[in-house]
């Protein structure tokens, strides 16, 4: 059990974390940008400190301002919540470096699947059927366009990167594809520092299943 965890997020993420850590006895460090000097996270940790300017490119997604905030504050491990750096591998390499745990899957986990291109692939090499589109990297509007067209109307322009339904468009014409190819990197970019988007068949009225897999360390 730890005695102190820095977490890497901010909102009502941080705030679920910051209340079952409190429930487990272990102290809490927040970060903390310009935007956020106010919120309940850095009321309610135990220790909060600056990060950044408002822009979470310059606040949450700065692995390195992250990591020198957990060496100051002496926390044993760092809690990512989701979105931001919680699929970034190299940041879950950099926290390891530094000597301090990360809790969440591993870097190789990671880059296998919080990479949706790379998850992608990694199904198909497994035979899981996955939705139909093109798997990898878009270089530009208009190529986004002529794989669309491939596919077919309606597509799905979805980051690569990141989650939460952030850097994702419904196209439904070559107009479409256009604007929603620029504004889902845009967002992408923002939000995890990492613009790749894909492309794959829309599915109308879909049913979702999911699967949660949790384990620890040792393979329990």
């Amino acid at each position: 059990m730890f005695d102190k965890i820095l977490i890497a997020n901010r909102g009502e993420i941080a705030c679920r974390i910051i209340r079952t850590c409190r429930r487990l006895g272990i102290a809490t460090v927040a970060v903390y940008s310009e935007a956020d000097r106010d919120a309940l996270h850095v009321e309610m940790a135990d220790e909060a400190l600056f990060i950044g300017a408002a822009s979470a490119a310059e606040s949450y997604l700065r692995g390195e301002r992250i990591i020198e905030a957990a060496r100051r504050t002496g926390v044993q491990a760092i809690h990512p919540g989701f979105g931001f750096l919680a699929e970034n591998p190299d940041f879950v390499r950099a926290v390891e470096d530094a000597g301090i745990v990360f809790i969440g899957p591993s870097a190789q986990a990671i880059a296998a699947m919080g990479d949706k291109i790379e998850s992608k692939r990694l199904a198909e090499k497994a035979g899981v059927s996955t939705v139909p589109g093109h798997i990898g990297e878009i270089a530009d509007a208009d190529r986004a366009v002529q794989i669309a067209r491939e596919i077919g109307y309606p597509v799905m322009i979805k980051a690569s990167a990141g989650g939460g339904g952030k850097g994702m468009r419904i196209a439904r014409s070559d107009a479409e594809c256009r604007e929603g190819f620029d504004a889902a990197r845009s967002e992408a970019r923002s939000s995890f520092g990492d613009e790749r988007v894909f492309i794959e068949k829309y599915i109308e009225e879909p049913r979702h299943i999911e699967v949660q897999v949790l384990g620890d360390r040792s393979g329990r």
